[in-house]
């Protein structure tokens, strides 16, 4: 469990730094704010790595050979992108105004990558339901406090945290080749 709490973190900082992002340039009503980007990406983020997860298992029985080189390459892209990322404006710069819409499209938009780990969680012994259930509300928790602290700090904490996470899942992807 303690790899599904690691992995749930590193999936989380992507949903972290746009909380983060958005808290920092929408100062009004952050508790609304905050509560509502929790809400979404923690849902999502809970979510897409079942749906990976449901499609791995699917292919586990084709590719079982392979399975863990497919986890480490995913990880490593996934990791790959979100380190690229880092170091460029997010999406939240040019929003304007906050509605559900934008919420369900930055909700999906962070969490695409969940889907693809969660192929990884067929290659661990844990009950897929909880830590899915796990991934989201350490997501909830992290981008509520996400939109708190970049409203306080703005954006500096940011593109570290996506750096971050980044890393970690390329060390996930690295742990699961070689041990």
């Amino acid at each position: 469990m303690v790899e599904v709490i690691i992995l749930a973190i590193a999936l989380s900082m992507d949903a972290f730094a746009v909380a983060i992002g958005l808290g920092s340039k929408h100062q009004k009503k952050t508790s609304v704010l905050a509560v509502m980007a929790a809400g979404y990406f923690g849902f999502f983020q809970g979510v897409m790595p079942l749906i990976g997860y449901l499609g791995g298992k699917g292919l586990l029985g084709w590719m079982q050979a392979y399975a863990s080189w497919v986890a480490f390459i995913l990880l490593v892209l996934i990791g790959g992108k979100m380190i690229y990322e880092s170091f460029s404006e997010g999406i939240e710069e040019d929003i304007v105004k906050i509605t559900h819409r934008v919420m369900l499209v930055l909700a999906i938009a962070t969490s695409v990558d969940a889907m693809a780990a969660g192929f990884t969680l067929t290659l661990l012994a844990v009950n897929p339901f909880v830590a899915c259930a796990l991934i989201g509300v350490i997501t909830f928790g992290f981008s509520w406090l996400g939109v708190l602290i970049g409203n306080k700090s703005g954006t500096y904490l940011e593109s570290h945290a996506e750096r971050l996470g980044g890393i970690v899942l390329i060390l996930i992807g690295f742990k699961i080749l070689l041990f």
